[in-house]
C-alpha cells in the first residue's frame, strides 16, 4: 500500500465532510425557524377611565396668627393650656405694665382735684367772688381729667390678650411671671375648621386641569391621603390658583380647602392631595404586553400577514396594571400580548385572538 497517494486525498475530503456536518447541525435551525411562533393578541380598549393625580401638599390652618404681647410688662397670668380650645373673645394672658398703673392712679388723682376745685368755684360763685365763665372753664378742665383718668384705666386692661377668634392655642412660649416685651410672641393661636392643602402642579397638569374645568365649571372633588396612608374622611375642593408659574419648577401653586370638623388636621401637617378627572375614549392596554428598550416604550403590531413588527408608544397615564396610550397604536391594532419576549422584528406568528371585555376593566391611578 502506498501511503503518498492516500494522504494527498485527504485535504479534498476534509472540506467536504465539514461542509456536510454544518448543513446537517443547520438543518433543525431553520425548520424551528421557519415554524411560527404560537402567541396571544389582543386589540386595545378604548374607554372611559378614571385618572388620578397626586401631589404632595403642605396642610395649614384658615386662619393662623401669633399671639404678642401688646405692651412691655410682667405676665401676671396665664388661662390657657397648649392644644386647648379657645372661643372668639376669651381672656388668654394678663399683661400687668407697672408704669399704666402709675398713669391711671395720677389721672384719678388729677380728675379728683378738679372735682374739688370745680365745687369750690360753684360756692364762690354763689358769693359773687368768681365769674361764671371762670367757673365753666374749670367744668371743662374737670371734664377733660376724667377723660384722661378712664382712658388711663383702660390702657391698662389693654395689655391683656384675647382671643380674635376660635381656634386652638398652641406654642406656650413663657411662663407665668415672666417680663415680656412689646411685641414678643406668647402663643400662636390656630382656626382649623376648615384647612388648606397647598401644592404645586406642572404646567400639563394644570392644562389639564383648565381644560376639564371648562367643561365642568363646578368645582371638582378632590381627596387627600394622609400620612398613614389613609384617606382623610372629608372631600375639599379647589380654591384658588396662584397667578404666577414658578419659573425655576415650571410649576404652579393650588389651594384645596377641606372641612375639618373633627379637628383631626393641624396646621403644618403634609399629606398628598389627590384630583381625579375622568378621560373619555382612552387606548388602554396592559402594562404586560410592552416592553422597554433604551427608555422608550414598545409593543409588537401584527399585521394582516400574521408578522409581527415593533412599533414604539407614548404612555399618557400609567395604572396598577395597564397604560393609556396617548399615541402609537389604534383600535384596529392588534398586539402582542403574551410571549414578547421570544419574538423578533419581522418574524410570522401564530395568534390566539383574545377578546378585549376579558381584560379587567377597573383602572386605579399609582
Amino acid at each position: 500500500m502506498k501511503v503518498a497517494p492516500v494522504l494527498a486525498i485527504i485535504p479534498a475530503i476534509i472540506p467536504a465532510l465539514i461542509s456536510l456536518c454544518l448543513s446537517a447541525c443547520n438543518e433543525p435551525t431553520e425548520q424551528v425557524r421557519q415554524q411560527p411562533h404560537k402567541i396571544t393578541a389582543i386589540a386595545p380598549q378604548v374607554k372611559a377611565v378614571t385618572v388620578t393625580q397626586q401631589y404632595v401638599c403642605q396642610i395649614q390652618a384658615h386662619r393662623h396668627v401669633k399671639i404678642r404681647a401688646l405692651e412691655k410688662g410682667y405676665l401676671e397670668e396665664i388661662l390657657v393650656k397648649k392644644g386647648q380650645v379657645v372661643k372668639e373673645g376669651d381672656l388668654l394672658f394678663k399683661v400687668v405694665p407697672a408704669h399704666y398703673q402709675a398713669k391711671r392712679d395720677l389721672a384719678l388723682a388729677e380728675a379728683k382735684l378738679a372735682e374739688l376745685e370745680s365745687e369750690k368755684l360753684k360756692e364762690d360763685i354763689k358769693n359773687k367772688v368768681v365769674s361764671e365763665k371762670e367757673v365753666a372753664l374749670h367744668e371743662a378742665k374737670l371734664a377733660n381729667a376724667k377723660a384722661k383718668a378712664a382712658l388711663a384705666t383702660d390702657k391698662l386692661s389693654l395689655p391683656n390678650i384675647y382671643a380674635p377668634f376660635d381656634g386652638v392655642v398652641d406654642g406656650l412660649n413663657h411662663l407665668q411671671g415672666s417680663l415680656v416685651k412689646e411685641g414678643e410672641i406668647l402663643a400662636t393661636l390656630s382656626e382649623n375648621s376648615v384647612m388648606r392643602a397647598y401644592f404645586n402642579v406642572p404646567e400639563v397638569g394644570y392644562l389639564e386641569y383648565m381644560a376639564d374645568r371648562k367643561q365642568q365649571p363646578e368645582a371638582l372633588p378632590v381627596e387627600l391621603m394622609l400620612g398613614s396612608n389613609k384617606k382623610f374622611n372629608q372631600v375639599g375642593k379647589i380654591a384658588a390658583i396662584h397667578s404666577n408659574f414658578d419659573h425655576e419648577t415650571g410649576t404652579i401653586t393650588f389651594r384645596a380647602d377641606f372641612p375639618n370638623p373633627d379637628r383631626l388636621l393641624r396646621h403644618g401637617q403634609t399629606g398628598a392631595v389627590l384630583i381625579s378627572r375622568v378621560v373619555k375614549n382612552a387606548t388602554v392596554i396592559p402594562q404586560r404586553a410592552t416592553f422597554e428598550l433604551l427608555h422608550k416604550r414598545y409593543v409588537y403590531v401584527v399585521d394582516k400577514n400574521d408578522v409581527v413588527h415593533r412599533r414604539e408608544i407614548v404612555i399618557q397615564n400609567e395604572f396598577e396594571h395597564d397604560f393609556v396610550v396617548k399615541s402609537g397604536i389604534g383600535v384596529n391594532d392588534k398586539i402582542v400580548l403574551d410571549g414578547i419576549r421570544q419574538l423578533h422584528d419581522g418574524e410570522k406568528v401564530e395568534y390566539e385572538a383574545q377578546q378585549p371585555e376579558q381584560l379587567s376593566s377597573k383602572y386605579k391611578a399609582e
